[in-house]
């Protein structure tokens, strides 16, 4: 029976992969369909490509962090990682009916700790991991803002001398297309290895590997397998709001955004911190619409999302203590 569980368990976790794909398709397409250099059918195929090779650039260590640095993992069963996925995933899939770029990474931190709470308390609660990730939740679109702002700055200066604009937008339609790329990478490397982590920590749980093992391979093809089919479904409400809502983009705007968000993705899976893409990408959206004029930014627009933001750890937390009660009930 218990190995059915289990079963049911890592289908349920791939399933939030899925979600996760199909949620954060718009961090990787939005500003690529905005720009018009690919339709929204060959964007996504494009974005799920560099999502799922992902596994072949950078290593493990996001999924360590989930596995082992949220929670203590003597705390983790079956019951509470079930819990923590359908907080996750109610979150996910509540923001996305609304329209809202959240973070699925914050809403799975936010749903195994709020499980994990319910089940043994706070004292479960590894501060100095959820401190590196709250910081993390300012530090990334402050980031990807500023990156954005100087590429952005840099490119207008380089350019402004060329008087056939038709050329210079020639030639960031094919460069969006890299940055793109490098965006669908790092969203790849960052988030797929958060639910190998979650499958990490229940197979320690469930004794099926030693506590020091690494993450199988079957699981990080199947993760990325996951999240690569769920960015083929797209998200288009989020595609309207981070590709139009939140600022115009060129593709040379376009290309600086991407980049900016893509470099902070790369030293943050490099370095095993679990960050959110979407707050990252929203960030270099920002700054690339600021560096033209501070109106050119809808406020309106990013006083919502970051309310989301706000709001996803804390209410994911909450809908996994009400599903592990439940579960723990029968």
């Amino acid at each position: 029976m218990e190995t059915i569980l289990l079963v049911v368990v890592i289908a349920v976790a791939l399933g939030f992969d899925f979600v996760n794909g199909f949620h954060d398709a718009a961090n990787s397409i939005a500003t690529v369909v905005a720009t018009r250099v690919l339709t929204p059918g060959l964007a996504v195929v494009w974005a799920a490509a560099f999502n799922f090779i992902a596994f072949l650039v950078f290593g493990t260590k996001v999924a360590a962090t989930i596995a082992t640095g949220v929670v203590d993992p003597s705390v983790l069963s079956i019951a509470v990682v079930f819990a923590g996925l359908a907080g996750a995933i109610f979150w996910n899939v509540l923001t996305a009916y609304l329209g809202l770029p959240s973070s699925s990474s914050h809403a799975l931190v936010g749903g195994i700790a709020g499980a994990a709470v319910a089940k043994a308390g706070f004292s479960v609660l590894i501060t100095s991991g959820l401190a590196t990730i709250g910081v993390f939740i300012v530090y990334s679109p402050l980031i990807g803002l500023a990156l954005a702002m100087v590429l952005i700055v840099g490119v207008s200066w380089i350019v402004h001398r060329i008087r056939r604009p038709q050329s210079v937008n020639r030639t960031f339609r094919g460069l969006q297309l890299m940055s793109a790329a490098a965006f669908s990478l790092g969203h790849g490397s960052n988030d797929a290895q958060k639910t190998m982590g979650v499958i990490l920590a229940l197979l320690i749980a469930a004794n099926k590997v030693s506590a020091d093992a690494a993450v199988p391979l079957w699981v990080v093809l199947s993760c990325h397998a996951a999240i690569a089919l769920g960015t083929l479904f797209g998200g288009w409400r989020i595609v309207r709001t981070m590709g139009t809502k939140l600022t115009r983009l060129q593709p040379m705007g376009g290309v600086c955004a991407e980049s900016a968000a893509a470099s902070m993705l790369f030293f943050a899976s490099a370095n095993g911190i679990p960050v959110s893409s979407t707050h990252t990408i929203t960030g270099g959206i920002v700054g690339v619409g600021s560096a033209q004029r501070m109106s050119a930014v809808r406020w309106g627009v990013a006083r919502r999302v970051v309310w989301a933001w706000v709001l996803t750890i804390p209410g994911a937390a909450l809908v996994a203590a009400l599903a592990y009660w439940i579960v723990a009930a029968f």
